[in-house]
């Protein structure tokens, strides 16, 4: 496209303007613009410039045109080894050694312990640190080793794409290794609980991403360039009245940080008030109940996750048939809360709702029922048709220009609260267990978080040692 133009400019005068919709989408240029080569101010300057002009409907000279196509099109080629940074060549040999040597570890293990457990169950239990080899404890010690597997290979494609100085795609492959380490992580706390692996995968965690970060070194410049550009797109919507919706084609909202936070924390507060209201006009008459999921403030992250998840998978789908809406909302709302009840049970012992007594609630081990899953899909076409748009207008009313820091500083706080709460269940379990505190999380959960408050918190969750994974 860009020879075409360069083709119809030669015979325009020099100072003979444009429509930028004609020529170019300054956006669409922007998005692929620098991803491995140094971006300078000036190249900054001139997007910008053109964004804002593009914005505004001004036009542009042949002049200008051409300094647009030409920092484009300056930016996309990957960088030449040479000019790879000695640092970034260091971690690349480093990547693929440790990609190596774990891709052989990974398969030595997992083949020792496969042969290991026909012949000697009880020592590959001890082993891995469980009391037991359930079906659970054994599918959940068998994704930690894919995991493994996946980080190994992943590694080793890293260190590649960044000899051959793909700094792009080295860095997308990163956020993919903190997504895969993230799962191991989930997995470890469900056979050790949070302190084992605590330390070491958040250490792992923040390395990936401050390396992903420094593969860019002109990370001040291409951040200034994106937090422009963010801006002039925010004010835009702000002014049209479309902030928050997603482009054509692309479902109803925009599916970004933004908005999915704000989505998942309405939801925590909405779905709690929802279900204290169920509980005390039809469960338990008059009774309250207090059915929060997390330590501090009224949120149940289940609902907040659940309405996240509807969201992204069912945002094409916001004018289509209302049957299809619920079928879809049913099968994920219900395998949703069979997942959480799963994992809160393998790997805290916590049981917070059996649905035995309900129609086919054995069917499901009493994780879920027909009945519950249906209510799902009620709430997902309502969610859907009627409360997302509201949704969005409430959101929205978060100042344009502040909604960043102040999105940020609730994201820090809520992840906190998160955190903590996942914390301070794994040492109620180990009370429960019969586990004395020894380190100094366990003292502190156990000062300020001890049983009887947890039981008063979390009044619908029994904790039994018996159904952990753990020992």
């Amino acid at each position: 496209m860009e020879e075409t133009r360069a083709e119809e400019m030669k015979e325009m005068p020099e100072n003979q303007p444009e429509q930028v919709e004609e020529l170019i989408d300054v956006n669409a240029l922007t998005a692929q613009l620098v991803e491995d080569d140094d971006l300078s101010d000036e190249d900054v300057d001139v997007i910008l410039e053109a964004a804002r002009k593009r914005q505004a409907k001004k036009v542009f000279t042949k002049a200008e045109i051409k300094e647009i196509l030409k920092t484009s099109k300056g930016g996309t080629h990957a960088m030449k080894f040479s000019r790879v940074p000695w640092p970034v060549r260091i971690f690349a040999v480093g990547f693929i050694l440790v990609g190596v040597l774990a891709a052989f570890t990974a398969q030595a293990v997992f083949f020792s312990f496969a042969l290991a457990f026909f012949t000697e169950p009880e020592m590959v239990m001890a082993e891995l640190g469980v009391k037991s080899y359930t079906v659970s404890t054994i599918v959940v010690a068998v994704i930690g080793v894919v995991c493994f597997t996946v980080q190994a290979v992943l590694n080793f494609i890293t260190g590649v794409h960044l000899l051959r100085g793909r700094r792009a795609k080295a860095g997308a492959l990163l956020r993919v290794i903190i997504a895969v380490t993230a799962v191991g992580f989930v997995c470890d706390i469900m056979l050790e609980g949070t302190q084992a692996p605590l330390f070491d995968n958040l250490i792992t965690i923040a390395f990936l991403a401050g390396f992903s970060i420094y593969l860019n070194p002109a990370m001040e410049r291409g951040e200034r360039l994106r937090r422009g550009l963010r801006d002039l797109d925010l004010e835009a919507r702000a002014e049209n009245g479309t902030l928050g919706l997603a482009d054509k084609g692309h479902g109803f909202i925009r599916l970004d940080f933004f908005n999915i936070f704000w989505t998942f924390v309405v939801c925590c507060f909405l779905g709690l008030v929802v279900e204290l209201i169920f509980h005390m006009v039809v469960v338990d008459p008059g009774v309250y109940q207090d059915r929060a999921g997390v330590l501090f403030g009224p949120f149940s992250p289940i609902y907040g996750f659940g309405a996240v998840l509807m969201t992204i998978f069912l945002n094409r789908m916001k004018d289509k048939n209302i049957l299809l809406i619920f079928a879809l909302c049913t099968v994920i709302g219900g395998a949703f809360e069979y997942f959480t009840s799963w994992f809160m049970e393998i790997g805290f012992g916590a049981v917070a709702w059996d649905y035995h007594d309900q129609w086919l609630g054995w069917l499901f081990d009493g994780r879920t029922c027909p009945l519950y899953a249906a209510m799902f899909g009620v709430l997902g076409v309502v969610w859907i048709k009627l409360l997302l748009p509201g949704l969005l207008k409430l959101i929205n009313m978060i100042p344009w220009n502040r909604r960043v820091i102040i999105t940020t500083i609730c994201a820090v706080l809520m992840s906190v609260n998160c955190l903590m709460t996942v914390q301070a269940l794994d040492c109620w379990y180990s009370r429960v267990a019969g586990k004395p505190p020894v380190s100094n999380i366990d003292k502190f959960y156990a000062e300020n978080f001890n049983d009887a408050f947890m039981q008063e918190r979390f009044q619908t969750i029994t904790i039994n040692p018996e159904h952990a994974a753990r020992s």
